[in-house]
């Protein structure tokens, strides 16, 4: 049981650094002047391939898990998670800076817990609300040196950022229930098409229809955030909430806000100061204390 949980938690740092690099790579992309809803149709349609074939290779598992209930509930956090939570997120990072950004959406453990109490039943430990607590003060230091949010722009990506840490708890909540039911595999496959279904009929409606005619390094960016933010985070996230549950996973992502600081950084010239450092360590600590708390237990 250690060892699983240990596995767990390993992949789900893994993947919350991967994941969190797409904010990088999103404001180096911007740069080109692309649009949030071709940069993210881009990283999609990239995606998609992959998850076809996996869902194809999975189809067998497909016709004898696949019920009415949970169709339904698939298209609903497959519409909420990778789709809403990501265009929301892509959105508002043309407002605010990609550290602030990690920052912000930060708050959706707190999210998942009462989510997974309400809908889920389940038990909201104190091991969880400390370690929350903990990690919440680090991002606070972090957060400390920042510019106030006095202008327009920052506060339309501040809301929208809520907005996509409101869905992305969500989708996760969503993934605890769905994943003992469709296997985490085939549930990462299906809910993945689903989001990119979303975000093609999006497109029809409001793209711009020139696609062609971008530089080359918003493509290599979008292969870069398909595959290294997309296809491989969401197979090791999805496996890590398996092993751990949304609300654990949820204490793990807290890491997301470091990974984030210190690539924008590296690639994107953002201050990185001793208080900053000084946070990052205090976020670390809180998931120490929730990884150590639960293989005691």
């Amino acid at each position: 049981m250690n060892n699983k949980r240990q596995l767990g938690f390993a992949l789900a740092f893994l993947g919350v650094v991967m994941f969190s690099a797409k904010a990088v790579m999103v404001k180096l992309a911007y740069v080109n002047g692309v649009e949030a809803v071709s940069l993210l149709l881009l990283r999609m349609l990239f995606a998609l391939p992959v998850y076809l074939l996996i869902t194809s290779l999975n189809f067998s598992k497909l016709k004898t898990r696949l019920n009415p209930k949970n169709l339904w509930a698939l298209l609903l956090f497959g519409f909420l998670g990778y789709y809403l939570a990501s265009y929301f997120d892509f959105l508002g990072l043309k407002f605010i800076k990609a550290s602030l950004e990690r920052i912000i959406l930060f708050i959706y453990p707190t999210i998942v817990l009462i989510l997974s109490f309400l809908f889920l039943k389940k038990k909201i430990e104190s091991r969880q609300v400390i370690a929350i607590a903990i990690t919440y003060l680090g991002v606070l230091v972090m957060y400390y040196q920042e510019p106030d949010f006095s202008s327009t722009e920052s506060m339309l990506g501040v809301g929208l950022i809520l907005l996509s840490a409101l869905t992305y708890a969500s989708y996760l909540v969503g993934s605890d229930w769905l994943i003992p039911q469709l296997g985490s595999t085939l549930f990462t496959s299906l809910a993945m098409i689903v989001s990119c279904i979303c975000v093609i009929l999006h497109y029809c409606m409001v793209g711009d229809f020139d696609l062609f005619n971008y530089p080359a390094e918003v493509y290599g960016l979008s292969i870069a955030m398909a595959t290294l933010s997309t296809i491989i985070p969401s197979y090791l996230i999805s496996y890590a909430i398996k092993l751990l549950g949304a609300s654990d996973f949820s204490v793990m992502a807290s890491m997301g806000p470091v990974s984030t600081i210190i690539l924008a950084w590296v690639f994107l010239g953002e201050q990185l100061t001793v208080i900053q450092i000084v946070g990052a360590i205090v976020v670390i600590v809180g998931v120490y204390y929730v990884t150590r708390k639960k293989q005691k237990s």
